[in-house]
């Protein structure tokens, strides 16, 4: 008996090479073993063990996680291929059960399947939520939180800092303060009940709605997994609590109404903005559309620019060099007079050439966010089948030697003369195509300004002799494996101006 097991395992993972063969599809890892396919070829982290697949198979493989057939694109040519003539087709998002649960069933902007449900939502976000207009009204906040950071700093001075800790309360700040008016870290959170609730939320989000669930792709663990029932529990807190914000920034618009103090669109929040196109499109804005929303800005706009914010400040302090060099560049256009301000970022060609090394080497999105494709195509002439995923692994075209030079060292200075965070498709940290981040413009405001303004106010240093660990964690979003901890000091030209703060 167990001999014909083993002759049919084998029979069936010979005859399924061959036939992969025949049909053009794109090289395939021999073998594919039954049931798990080649989930055991898989390591953490994935985008690391998936690269090196590439380099022994090429840049264009077909690999079958359990159940799921995934295509892996490790080129630009063929990221190009996909995102530009294949665009439409691999439009789509493959239903994982995160998209499920925490995706309201497949409707939100990042799980939506393509077509006029999810246009809809796009032109919502792009025109309502982060167009320039809308971003500009609300620098205030982001200008006003960098501010509280950096008093912060300037009272606790020469004291280990967590930076990890401090970047990620900045951005859920901001993002709170611009989606519901409200800040849930620090020392002026008026519901700390409330701000727990939060805290413990966000906690649960990155914990349970980033990690792999394997029942995606094994079905048969989801009997025997209680990942799936967690992520219920936690859409059913998440989306209570968002419905608490939605109808306090109601009851909020409804008071001004009687007062007749309706506020201009500078003192509006997200919500209230979406709240008062309600009653002339209440099928477009319906609340679950609003709270879809603002989770979907919440789970991408933090972890990730917190993260490359921490990961540049780990190269700086690695890179005395570039630091300085980054400093002296502050001093020559912004001065010691008055701190930075997003209207300067313009003008700092080199901080933006850090930004775009770190978003190389650190991508907070190492594999981009999965597509699935919605008919037959063909990529780089191989024949890819329907409903099949793909991975676009940045990280290993980042880290290509082909395409950079000594991809393993920090050179800011590659990037000069490269005009915003895009180098065709050798560099496209906010994905491209239909599908590409719409909250780019954000990102790179709020990372800019908060980079420019620490380093400008501040002399860093490490807390010991030995170098910053650069290890990667685990994660969606590439964490470090030890948060940054590191001392700084006002800068000698500052102290004046950081005292009056």
């Amino acid at each position: 008996m167990f001999l014909h097991v083993i002759l049919f395992a084998a029979l069936y993972v010979i005859t399924t090479h061959f036939l992969h063969k025949i049909r053009k599809l794109p090289p395939i890892p021999f073998p594919t073993l039954p049931i798990i396919g080649h989930l055991h070829l898989l390591k953490k982290p994935l985008y690391r063990s998936l690269s090196k697949i590439a380099n022994q198979h090429g840049p264009l493989i077909l690999l079958h996680f359990g159940s799921r057939r995934v295509l892996v694109v490790s080129s630009p040519e063929a990221a190009e291929e996909c995102f530009t003539k294949n665009d439409v087709v691999f439009a789509n998002r493959p239903h994982l059960l995160a998209g499920k649960h925490l995706g309201y069933n497949y409707t939100s902007l990042a799980w939506a399947s393509y077509g006029d449900h999810w246009r809809n939502l796009r032109r919502i976000s792009s025109i309502e939520i982060l167009s320039t207009n809308r971003l500009q009204l609300l620098s205030g906040i982001r200008s006003d939180e960098i501010r509280l950071l950096v008093q912060k700093l300037f009272k606790n001075q020469n004291q280990t800092v967590d930076v990890k800790s401090a970047f990620f309360e900045l951005t859920l700040n901001v993002m709170m303060r611009m989606m519901a008016g409200k800040r849930y870290y620090g020392d002026s959170v008026a519901e700390v009940e409330e701000a727990k609730r939060f805290r413990d939320l966000i906690t649960k989000t990155f914990l349970y709605g980033g990690a792999t669930n394997m029942g995606d792709f094994l079905p048969v663990l989801r009997w025997v997994s209680n990942s799936e029932k967690r992520l219920v529990n936690l859409q059913e807190e998440r989306d209570q609590f968002m419905q608490e914000l939605v109808d306090e920034c109601r009851r909020r618009l409804e008071n001004e109404n009687k007062n007749n103090s309706l506020p201009g669109a500078k003192n509006k929040t997200m919500i209230e903005v979406l709240l008062s196109l309600q009653k002339s499109e209440p099928h477009n804005y319906r609340d679950e559309n609003i709270r879809s929303a603002m989770l979907v800005l919440l789970a991408a706009g933090t972890d990730t620019s917190a993260g490359t914010m921490e990961w540049a400040m780990s190269l700086l302090l690695n890179n005395p060099e570039a630091l300085k060099k980054a400093q002296v560049e502050m001093d020559n256009v912004v001065g010691s007079s008055r701190l930075v301000e997003e209207s300067d970022l313009g003008k700092l060609s080199y901080l933006h050439c850090i930004i775009n090394e770190t978003m190389r080497m650190y991508p907070a999105g190492p594999l981009l966010l999965p597509h699935e494709s919605s008919q037959e195509c063909f990529v780089g002439g191989y024949r890819i089948p329907r409903g099949t995923m793909l991975l676009v692994n940045q990280w290993a075209i980042h880290n290509d030697p082909k395409i950079w030079g000594e991809p393993e060292k920090f050179r800011p200075e590659r990037f000069q003369g490269l005009e915003g965070n895009r180098d065709g498709f050798k560099l496209m940290p906010f994905g491209s195509g239909r599908r590409s981040c719409p909250g780019e413009g954000l990102a790179t405001r709020m990372v800019g300004l908060t980079l420019a303004s620490v380093i400008q106010a501040f002399e860093w240093e490490r807390i010991g002799e030995e170098m910053v660990d650069m290890t990667e964690g685990t994660g969606l979003t590439m964490p470090k494996a030890q948060a940054l901890q590191a001392r700084c000091r006002p800068r000698q030209a500052m102290v004046d101006l950081l005292s009056k703060i």
